[in-house]
């Protein structure tokens, strides 16, 4: 669009859409096919690739990295229940925020926040086919496999590692250096720093390991 802002070197695949009022930093990238939203800003040396969605409104820092069909900002799971049992959509009004140094794996899905914003703090690194509910908050540095979920409004330490199929509830608090291995379930709050997790319902691992013998 006429009205959007792009950067210095910047580079705009064929087929790559952007939108009213949105910001491109100067050396990213977007490659072809992509689509950015209405005011969505963009730092400097970002990575989109194709096929990539960016929703209106949510903001991107410098030197991402956002693989193939990843879609940042579309609408938390959102919906209140009415006196017949159906249910009417909550507008989901806030918006996603990505820190800088941030990868986020092809086919992973970050939902906006329905208030306020869900965020993913610098380094973080978010593999492939990974849910991020609205409101999330996922701490600087921290390290999250393929197909993990995390449900809304949980906040999640800095500098943690989860393994594959991670499954976390939603209004928890993770400390920071958690570990989880594969699979892990988690229903309840952990609070210790550095506890290393396993099972489902989660336990210390240690106890994991003695309970499983």
């Amino acid at each position: 669009d006429s009205s959007a802002s792009i950067g210095e070197f910047a580079y705009i695949g064929a087929f790559a859409y952007i939108s009213e009022k949105a910001k491109i930093g100067n050396n990213t990238q977007i490659w072809p096919g992509a689509f950015i939203g209405e005011g969505v800003e963009i730092g400097d040396n970002t990575i989109i690739y194709s096929g990539t969605k960016v929703y209106k409104n949510c903001k991107i820092g410098n030197n991402c990295i956002i693989h193939a069909g990843a879609v940042v900002g579309s609408d938390g799971f959102g919906f209140a229940p009415g006196p017949d049992g159906d249910y009417q959509k909550i507008p989901q009004v806030g918006n996603v925020v990505i820190e800088e140094f941030v990868e986020i794996g092809a086919n992973t899905t970050i939902d906006r926040a329905t208030m306020g914003s869900t965020i993913i703090r610098k380094g973080a690194k978010i593999d492939n086919l990974v849910q991020i509910a609205h409101n999330v908050e996922v701490g600087a540095n921290t390290v999250i496999a393929a197909q993990t979920g995390v449900a809304g409004s949980t906040k999640i330490g800095k500098n943690c590692m989860f393994g594959g199929q991670v499954g976390i509830a939603g209004h928890l608090k993770i400390a920071d250096q958690v570990k989880m291995a594969a699979q892990t379930g988690v229903a309840k709050s952990i609070t210790k720093e550095g506890t290393v997790m396993m099972g489902s319902p989660a336990m210390d691992a240690m106890q994991y390991n003695k309970s499983y013998v």
